[in-house]
């Protein structure tokens, strides 16, 4: 690493937080190194802080309308798993690629991969959309819902899987502004379109003001309005004279070599989070066993899970961008340093939460239910999944390595063998075979994951994702 890399900002660390809000753009082969990774990480964790807000909040107003409500949002969202498997797989493919043309400073190239990719995402998105829509009902029955969640929930899973566009392209065109290395609009998309959600699920499910009472399915309707007009904020940057790249209709003209390329380098990313969100889908299987109450406890954990770990998945955002410009500007050292260093700051992050959530869980659960048996669940799931944070919070920064430098592939397998072979035979011998019922299901999370950020590290450490090519 040269020296300039490892210089002290003279600026200051503050100085640098607030420029990060300006969305000026810097060459970030050549800034100081820890100038460089907090310059796209603020964004990249406010980005994801609105994200993760919008989970929690979500469920919040959800959980005043039952256990049963809860439990069809969990199966719904364990269902829309799959499609975010699809579009953050492409979102994977869009980041490594145009990153490594922005680092080769080959912008043109880099416009003209991005417009392929959102055309493979409307693509993708239009025939899910079609082909999930009319037997969400029927697809919530095949997930172990009992007939009054699935009456509950059946317009609610129509309108989320129906349109789930919205969720495709807001994934994607932030996934470019991060590679391009214009987090700040990927921030103000996400707290825009959530923001706006924020507002509109208590007027949409409780019939506030002028708007109708459409009870759970007004979660659905408010969340899609909201990422709508994100999406259409994104669009108006990229074919405006607002950012770093701007996109023409020439460049949404079908090119079969480069989707062939983008396809090759997104298959094994969709593969590597279809791997992880089926499993998910296999973890709720198993707590349906044992009913509502079990689903709809783990559905308010991992929720507020998620509120802690996708702020982190900024950091992680901000590594791999750094790793896919650097690569391509023919400094492999410089990217394993940007790497190790997100990693540091995402277990400090990531530890005193999981900390927090251990001694508190009971509380948090608290905010969000007072049926006695969701409690009783939500409580144990959230203090046996949060003793495993600082493991995630390295591990999710190694496999965005590998994914920012274009290796979807040794992520893929290492999912596939800690989730499908690990976790999900683990969460059925310990809540069946062995009788510790959801009990079981909770603590297969953190011992998988764990065992998965080790290995990820090893790998990390021989280096084999700096000769990646694509």
């Amino acid at each position: 690493m040269s020296a300039p890399d490892s210089a002290a900002e003279p600026t200051g660390v503050f100085r640098t937080i607030l420029q990060s809000f300006r969305g000026e753009h810097h060459d970030y082969t050549a800034a100081p190194l820890q100038r460089a990774v907090i310059l796209l990480a603020v964004p990249m964790v406010l980005e994801m802080v609105m994200e993760s807000l919008f989970a929690v909040v979500d469920i919040f107003w959800v959980s005043h309308l039952g256990a049963r409500a809860i439990a069809a949002v969990g199966l719904t969202e364990s269902v829309m798993s799959l499609i975010y498997a699809l579009a953050i797989g492409i979102s994977i493919a869009a980041t490594a690629i145009v990153a490594r043309r922005i680092g080769e400073k080959a912008p043109a190239e880099a416009a003209r991969a991005a417009g392929q990719i959102i055309l493979l995402a409307l693509a993708c998105a239009g025939a899910i959309g079609l082909a999930l829509a009319f037997a969400a009902p029927h697809i919530l029955g095949l997930m172990g819902a009992d007939a009054p969640t699935t009456a509950i929930g059946g317009s609610f899973a129509r309108i989320m899987l129906g349109g789930n566009v919205t969720v495709f392209l807001i994934f994607v065109i932030n996934a470019i502004f991060r590679g391009v290395g214009d987090p700040v609009l990927a921030m103000r998309t996400l707290w825009l379109a959530n923001g706006l959600n924020l507002i509109l699920d208590p007027c949409f499910i409780f019939g506030w003001g002028p708007f109708p009472e459409l009870g759970l399915a007004g979660a659905a309707v408010a969340t899609n309005c909201g990422r709508a007009l994100g999406v259409l904020y994104q669009l108006w940057h990229l074919t405006g004279t607002h950012g770093r790249l701007r996109l023409h209709l020439a460049h949404f003209r079908p090119d079969a070599k480069l989707l062939r390329t983008i396809l090759g380098t997104a298959r094994n990313g969709i593969a590597q989070l279809l791997i992880n969100t089926t499993s998910w889908i296999g973890l709720f299987k198993i707590l349906a066993y044992f009913g509502s109450s079990a689903l709809a406890g783990y559905t308010i954990a991992i929720r507020v899970v998620i509120f802690a770990l996708m702020p982190a998945w900024g950091l992680a955002n901000a590594g791999a961008t750094l790793v896919g410009q650097n690569l391509g500007a023919q400094k492999p050292d410089r990217a394993e340093a940007a790497v190790r260093l997100a990693a540091r700051f995402n277990m400090i992050f990531l530890g005193a939460t999981g900390l927090l959530f251990v001694l508190a869980a009971s509380f948090i659960a608290r905010l969000f239910t007072t049926d006695p048996d969701v409690l009783r669940y939500a409580t144990r799931a959230l203090w046996i999944v949060s003793l495993g944070f600082p493991f995630y919070a390295a591990g999710m920064c190694f496999e965005a390595a590998f994914n920012g430098a274009g290796d979807t592939w040794t992520p893929t397998r290492l999912n596939f063998f800690f989730f499908w072979l690990g976790q999900v035979p683990l969460a059925w011998i310990l809540a069946r075979p062995l009788g510790l019922g959801p009990l079981g299901v909770f603590i297969a999370v953190p011992v998988s994951f764990s065992a998965l950020a080790l290995t990820t590290w090893l790998l990390f450490r021989r280096g084999h994702w700096k000769r990646q090519k694509v």
